[in-house]
């Protein structure tokens, strides 16, 4: 007899993913503690490594990244690294602030000093996996080279953690380009590989994820990363270290001999005496000719050859699409004790700052603001006023014997809380006195 014929069911990809995930969180849910069950409410909808390099172009409505797949190989080479890694790590290392936005008073505010705690701690536990140093660092990282930086928000409905906040993969992220303003319309999806329907994207709001575009433009609805623009000038600066590389390993041959008035049989037996007896073996060879044999050299055989100066020229034009002085990059050259404080200080103010002040509107607007409805509150960068804290401290102490601001003020940019009314009252009846001296500037109060 014949064997029933079997039916064959077709599931698409994500919802397999989907599936798994489903069941993933329902047996974390099952053996987990009753103090999780309120991160239960913010269900994460996006992947977390979605495995894309670079999206192809899909028909629909949403567009993807015009991104080259090169770009995240590219930036793990050092010239690159070293320039990312200047603006993360100043930007992951600064202190931060919650505060109340400027022009709202704290007592209009209720349980103010209870939302602020709360803000804070969401943002230093965004989810169980990350700090909001290594949230930030993805997020950073993702906007240098390619220009998004991505973060999925989901509301919890506590009031201790309003959100829980995850990393996204920017190049997954398709736009809706004909998004027309409204909260209810999906503006952001993440598409998987060989997804080409919209119904397998997962739809987002725009009150659901934060997307960081750099050098936003109006052409497009994409943004344009510094790698991006260094695409090409990445490219030849690793062609021609290549090329140097080999050249000085010997694996490219920079001479010949020239045998005059040799016969093909003299000259086929001095190769093979050559490889056999010479080669390798650290012997010096005799050579007993009517005529003497003649070098002919290919290059000049000096440091022109690895063509250094237009490996330098190329690390210029990298660290100019980053923003940064070529000496953040390693090239010392008519560098001196006063110029390198400038350079340091150009790259703080043209490189780091602006990304900082990027990151911190799009936090208090999009996170604050869409996210979990408190407008009343901003997210603030410490040190984004000078560079370093002696420069800082001048300044500060200045405006407080100007009497332009307080000292509560000031304990806000230092984010410090206020000072008590009998604290503030004695502090105002003595004012600071600064002494210079070698060492520095005192503070007496």
């Amino acid at each position: 007899m014949m064997e029933p014929l079997k039916r064959k069911v077709r599931v698409r990809v994500g919802e397999q993913l989907r599936e798994m995930w489903r069941q993933a969180r329902r047996g974390r849910q099952a053996g987990a503690a009753p103090v999780l069950e309120l991160e239960a409410e913010a269900e994460r909808k996006t992947l977390a490594l979605p495995a894309i390099l670079s999206p192809v172009q899909f028909p629909g409505k949403h567009l993807p990244k015009p991104t080259p797949m090169n770009l995240r190989r590219f930036a793990e080479t050092p010239l690159v690294r070293r320039a990312i890694n200047v603006i993360k790590d100043r930007i992951a290392a600064m202190d931060w602030q919650v505060r109340v936005r400027r022009g709202v008073q704290p007592h209009e505010i209720a349980f103010a000093a209870r939302k602020v705690r709360a803000l804070r701690r969401m943002l230093e536990e965004p989810n169980p996996a990350d700090s909001f140093r290594t949230l930030l660092e993805q997020v950073i990282e993702d906007a240098l080279t390619g220009g998004f930086g991505a973060i999925e928000m989901e509301p919890t409905g506590d009031a201790e953690r309003p959100a829980m906040l995850w990393p996204v993969d920017g190049a997954s992220i398709r736009i809706n380009a004909k998004w027309d303003g409204d909260e209810n319309t999906p503006r952001y999806a993440q598409a998987m590989p060989g997804q080409s329907a919209a119904a397998d994207a997962v739809e987002l709001l725009d009150r659901q994820l934060m997307y960081i575009r750099m050098n936003p433009r109006s052409f497009t609805p994409f943004g344009l990363g510094p790698l991006e623009v260094a695409f090409e000038t990445v490219n030849q600066f690793l062609s021609a270290h290549r090329f140097a590389g080999k050249l000085a390993a010997n694996s490219v041959a920079q001479y010949a001999l020239w045998l005059n008035e040799a016969t093909p049989a003299q000259h086929d037996r001095l190769i093979r005496w050559w490889q056999d007896e010479i080669e390798g073996t650290g012997r010096v060879p005799l050579l007993s000719t009517a005529q003497r044999p003649e070098v002919l050299r290919f290059a000049q055989g000096t440091d022109a050859d690895l063509r250094l100066q237009w490996q330098e020229f190329l690390i210029r034009m990298v660290a100019n699409a980053f923003g940064l002085p070529p000496l953040m990059l390693g090239l010392e050259a008519d560098v001196n004790q006063s110029t390198a404080s400038e350079m340091a200080d150009e790259a703080f103010r043209g490189a780091i700052s602006p990304l900082a002040l990027l990151l911190a509107g799009h936090i208090t607007r999009d996170l604050f603001a869409k996210c979990i409805g408190w407008r009343e509150f901003e997210f603030a960068f410490n040190e984004l006023s000078a560079r370093d804290e002696e420069t800082e401290l001048q300044v500060q102490v200045q405006l407080l014997q100007a009497g332009v601001l307080t000292i509560d003020e000031v304990r806000a940019m230092r984010g410090l809380a206020p000072l008590a009314a009998g604290e503030a009252g004695r502090a105002a009846a003595k004012p600071p006195e600064t002494r210079a001296g070698n060492e520095g500037i005192e503070v007496r109060a």
